[in-house]
């Protein structure tokens, strides 16, 4: 609960009593490599903080095509944003690259949460925003630029994700063949 914490007070300060009544509300979960946290088409009950390890979000497309969306490693959220606020079925699936350790977060806990403490509410407003410009500025750059220069942002940006993420996940993710990868010697 202490990586929790730290994570929070980079944003605003805790006393000891109000984190106590915030890390209540959380349920701490192991996960193995290979088994997933949410799948397609089920209910989405958690927003997952990332105490250790490595996940991947994956959108499977009609024709069965697996598209990634993001990477979750250590003080990262990650959910199916979507299905988890809106109570939907999920449309996208959440798994482990790596063993991995995480707190979740039920919505009516969140909600209660935000409601208890403003600043806990702005916290998760903060980081909502960094969401919105992080995937603004991956469109942005999918849309403007050459997979060599999409590639250095990412290595500029997570280094440490380069060493986790094999290279064909890596192209899936910025959206060329593994091949393409390779032949650019990155």
């Amino acid at each position: 609960m202490n990586q929790l914490r730290t994570h929070i007070e980079k944003i605003i300060p805790l006393d000891d009593d109000e984190f106590e009544l915030i890390s209540s509300h959380f349920t701490y979960k192991k996960y193995k490599k290979h088994q997933f946290l949410i799948q397609e088409g089920e209910s989405v009950e958690y927003n997952y903080f990332v105490l250790k390890g490595l996940l991947k979000l994956v959108y499977t497309d009609e024709d069965g095509k697996e598209h990634i969306v993001g990477f979750a490693m250590e003080d990262w959220w990650e959910t199916d944003f979507s299905a988890y606020y809106l109570k939907k079925k999920a449309t996208m699936s959440l798994e482990c690259m790596e063993d991995t350790e995480v707190l979740c977060l039920k919505l009516e806990d969140y909600r209660k949460l935000c409601a208890a403490f403003p600043k806990l509410e702005h916290f998760f407003l903060e980081k909502a925003y960094m969401g919105f410009i992080s995937a603004q500025q991956r469109i942005i750059s999918t849309m403007t630029t050459g997979i060599k220069e999409r590639y250095e942002q990412l290595l500029e940006k997570h280094p440490s994700l380069i060493q986790r993420v094999p290279k064909s996940l890596l192209a899936a993710y910025l959206g060329v063949s593994r091949e393409t990868l390779s032949r650019l010697s990155l």
